[in-house]
């Protein structure tokens, strides 16, 4: 059962990183445009798109291995033959997300590259 509510928070997340990375590059086109018009070549856009939301992410995770770390000394009556602070489990928790945040945000990254600079800047 705790593996179910693990899977559907990790999909919530990974909805939520998506939603936030596709609002945010479709907020930036014109000016995604303006560097395409400059020069910039797709894999550029693409870096720039992932490192915003990669940075949203590891502020996210650090957030929540801090409060993980402070909950587990909480239940420590619930966590049968598992020390509190498994340094494996909350390594394997943080890769996991970044590798979500980052699936999530490679969506709207390559839709970002393949802006038209014309297109873009005719917009509005």
């Amino acid at each position: 059962m705790a593996g179910g509510v693990g899977l559907a928070g990790l999909l919530l997340a990974a909805i939520g990183i998506y939603g936030v990375a596709a609002y945010t590059t479709a907020l930036r086109t014109r000016e995604i445009g303006i560097r395409m018009a400059l020069g910039a070549h797709g894999r550029d856009v693409v870096g720039m798109v992932l490192r915003q939301g990669l940075s949203l992410v590891l502020v996210g995770t650090s957030i929540g291995l801090v409060l993980a770390m402070a909950a587990s000394r909480l239940f420590v009556g619930l966590l049968f033959g598992m020390p509190p602070l498994d340094p494996a489990v909350f390594a394997g928790a943080a890769l996991l997300f970044a590798a979500v945040g980052a699936a999530a945000c490679f969506v709207p990254a390559r839709r970002a590259a393949r802006i038209d600079a014309m297109e873009a800047l005719r917009a509005e």
